[in-house]
């Protein structure tokens, strides 16, 4: 890397290469679905060798805003991220409203939501799911498996597990459309008045049945995200297992800072 006059780091040229593109994505210049100019003519416009291009499209791909397509190059992406507001979304007064946590966000951001039910029915508790609920590995549990979609693009995979002993007695958790504000509410309106959520992330790359079902490039990075909701009685009654495009989410916090 080089440096300026007076000691200070002069940017390198494939950043600059890579800052002008996304900001020509970010004012319009290169719409949704366009194709970003090739290698070749990026080399001829900006007059430097294959390598700096190269470098500066790992550093576009890297904010987001466009997917490359095997033999096509890169198209810039026509679905900016959702901002997932932790401190916000799981409210009761959206549940009241009658939408559900992926409902309300995305209808803040503007999307369009859609959700895919993939599963729904018994399934033995896997592992970390049954410690979580506080049953034994294997046992009997609920499971609601979706697929989510914004815009067309399904963008996240989400699977509920919820103890049998608190699901058996509400018929409307076995159902596709649990009705109104979702499975949290039906659950509140079954007694079980909700504390906390409590919400583990971590990143990592996509494996290929992922990328394939969230229709990623191989090995794009995704968001693990387990949500434990936790009743005012102390018990977790849902576990839930999330896979998120982590191009598609910004995660928002609000932390106290009182003692």
């Amino acid at each position: 890397m080089g440096t300026a006059v007076g000691g200070e780091r002069s940017v390198p040229r494939y950043v600059q290469i890579a800052d002008e593109i996304v900001q020509q994505i970010r004012a319009g210049v290169l719409k949704p679905g366009d194709m970003v100019p090739s290698e070749s003519e990026l080399v001829d416009r900006y007059g430097v060798s294959g390598g700096t291009i190269r470098k500066a499209m790992v550093e576009v791909r890297a904010s987001g805003l466009v997917e490359t397509r095997h033999g096509k190059g890169s198209i810039v992406k026509d679905r900016p991220p959702v901002r997932h507001r932790s401190s916000d979304r799981f409210r009761r007064s959206h549940r009241r409203g009658g939408k559900a946590a992926y409902l309300a966000e995305s209808a803040q951001s503007g999307a369009t939501a859609k959700v895919s039910v993939l599963y729904i029915g018994p399934m033995e508790a896997p592992e970390d799911a049954a410690q979580r609920l506080g049953v034994d590995a294997g046992a009997q549990v609920l499971a609601r498996r979706r697929l989510y979609f914004r815009n067309g693009t399904p963008v996240e995979t989400a699977t509920s597990y919820l103890p049998w002993d608190v699901v058996k007695e509400i018929p409307e958790l076995f159902a596709e459309n649990p009705g109104g504000g979702g499975i949290y509410a039906r659950l509140e309106d079954h007694g079980h008045e909700f504390a906390e959520f409590v919400e583990t992330l971590q990143a990592r790359p996509a494996s290929k049945a992922e990328a394939s079902e969230l229709a990623l490039s191989p090995g794009a990075p995704v968001v693990h995200l387990v949500r434990e909701a936790r009743t005012t009685e102390g018990r977790v009654v849902e576990v839930c297992d999330t896979l998120m495009a982590a191009d598609q989410f910004v995660f928002e916090y609000r932390i106290p800072a009182a003692d």
